[in-house]
C-alpha cells in the first residue's frame, strides 16, 4: 500500500463532520491536560501522542469508505502515535545546552524517520498485519 492524497474525498465531508472531529480532539486534548494535571508532564505528554481525532476520524470513514479502509487508517494513527512518543523523547532526553530550535528540529526528524521506518516495517511485507 502507497500513500497518496485523494482529493475526491474531501467532496464526501459534510461540515457537522468537521465539528465532531474538532468537538472531539478538543475533548481528548482536555482529557490529556486532566492526566498532566493529576500525573505530571511525563505522563501527559505520553497521552499527547494520542491522535485527538482518530476516533471521531475513524467512524466516519468507516461510514463513507467501510471498515477495511478505517482499520487501515486506524494502523496508520498507531505507527503515527509511535513517532510521536520518540519525538517526545527526544525533547525529554535531548542536551540542555541545544537552543530550542535545534531541538524542535532534531525532534521533528526523529518523528518522520520513525514514521518512514514504521511504515516500512509495517508495509514493506505483502500483506499488511493488525
Amino acid at each position: 500500500m502507497t500513500p497518496k492524497l485523494e482529493t475526491a474525498a474531501l467532496k464526501k465531508t459534510h461540515p457537522w463532520e468537521l465539528a465532531v472531529r474538532f468537538v472531539f480532539g478538543g475533548l481528548i486534548a482536555a482529557a490529556a491536560a486532566l492526566v498532566t494535571k493529576h500525573w505530571g508532564p511525563i505522563v501527559g505528554g505520553l497521552f499527547l501522542a494520542f491522535p485527538a481525532i482518530l476516533p471521531a476520524s475513524l467512524t466516519l470513514v468507516k461510514q463513507h469508505d467501510g471498515k477495511d479502509k478505517a482499520i487501515d487508517d486506524a494502523r496508520g494513527g498507531r505507527l503515527g502515535s509511535v513517532a510521536l512518543v520518540a519525538f517526545a523523547a527526544t525533547v525529554w532526553l535531548a542536551p540542555a545546552a541545544w537552543p530550542p530550535a535545534v531541538v524542535l528540529v532534531v525532534a521533528t526528524l526523529v518523528w518522520a524517520g520513525g514514521c518512514g521506518l514504521l511504515w516500512a516495517l509495517q508495509y514493506g511485507r505483502n500483506k499488511p498485519t493488525s
